[in-house]
């Protein structure tokens, strides 16, 4: 089937950096696109074709009406290819634009807008999906909004001192410089919201409060807006701890991504057992982000697909059986047919 939409205005934006987003309109909807003088002709199954004109159709009166996409176009085509449900129009306009300090920003993705939204109505929300789905930025950015509105009168931001992988060793540094690395991701989502004078002097006042997990113990977070993110690097005895020092006129956010936990072998982690133990208790919501609403490079996206693909295939911890060689009849045992290898081995298999 072959369709033919008109499109008088915004070709540039709707066809991209190096035709990106046409890109995702015929990669998501198994269709093909090209361009006939004032309008865009569309072939393939009538189903998709009849669902990519409609999109375009709403792009083209979006532009009319004056909307302007800025870069986020994009984002916007990789949920509405996936999910039939949603309209380009329904997207747009139920994520509008709120002012974060010197950021106007609006959720590009309809999870996005469900966390946004349960922000505003709820005194805890978590936050759980990969990286790049915008989930500490956000949380911030309604930090912001709440400070500046006086909805609160102070931020507070922890997260795990876990070492991503690594052995640092001994940092040099009073104590704030040892922890400060850990907490720098932070840091840079406030200096995007807030003039840098502004976020040094709030930090001086203690307005706004940087620390690690460790110096939560023992608080009453009053009139606070409280954010933990990294949580996947919690312990359960952490969480507990974090989760009780939500005191009154407060809200917390906690984030975290299960497919990046860097604690050690054999401890659990707290985020895991917090939406176990806390799944249907009354005023949690609980926001789960997949690859669709990773709003970084397109790769990024291709990349968290990939990752989730190979440890379905696979499991944690699951081990790998490497047949050597073919048993000999001198062999001595049927163990020595193969040779079983866990990740954490990491064991080298000699070639002579």
């Amino acid at each position: 089937m072959k369709l033919s939409v008109k499109i008088t205005r915004g070709i540039e934006s709707l066809f991209g950096t190096r035709d990106e987003n046409i890109r995702v309109l015929e990669q998501g909807l198994s269709v093909s696109a090209s361009l006939r003088n004032d309008s865009l002709e569309i072939e393939g199954d009538e189903p998709n074709v009849i669902r990519a004109a409609s999109i375009l159709e709403d792009y083209v009166a979006l532009v009319t009406e004056g909307q302007s996409f800025n870069g986020d176009l994009n984002s916007y085509l990789r949920v509405v290819t996936e999910d039939p449900e949603v309209t380009l129009r329904s997207l747009v306009h139920s994520g509008r634009q709120r002012n974060f300090g010197k950021k106007a920003l609006a959720p590009k993705t309809v999870n996005q807008r469900r966390y946004v939204e349960a922000i505003e109505r709820h005194d805890l929300v978590f936050g759980v999906g990969p990286a790049g789905t915008g989930k500490t930025y956000l949380a911030v950015a309604m930090a912001v909004s709440a400070l500046l509105n006086k909805r609160v009168s102070r931020i507070v931001l922890t997260r795990p001192a876990v070492e991503a992988g690594e052995r640092l060793g001994f940092l040099p540094g009073n104590l704030q410089e040892k922890v400060d690395p850990y907490l720098r991701p932070l840091y840079d989502a406030l200096y995007d919201m807030l003039d840098a004078e502004k976020v040094e002097k709030l930090l001086e006042r203690a307005v706004i409060e940087v620390a690690p997990i460790a110096f939560m113990r023992g608080r009453t977070l009053n009139d606070s807006f409280i954010i933990l993110d990294e949580a996947q690097n919690s312990t359960p005895e952490q969480m507990k701890m974090v989760l009780t020092r939500q005191g009154f006129n407060s809200k917390m956010v906690v984030t975290g991504d299960l497919t990046q936990i860097d604690l050690p072998t054999g401890k659990r982690s707290g985020l895991i057992d917090a939406v176990e133990v806390l799944r249907g208790v009354e005023g949690i919501s609980f926001i789960y982000f997949g690859d669709r609403d990773v709003v970084r490079h397109s790769l990024v996206q291709r990349i968290v697909k990939a990752y989730e693909k190979y440890q379905d295939l696979t499991g944690p911890g699951r081990q790998l059986a490497l047949r050597l060689t073919e048993p000999s009849a001198e062999a001595v045992a049927p163990a020595a047919e193969s040779l079983t290898i866990t990740p954490e081995q990491g064991s080298e298999i000699p070639l002579n």
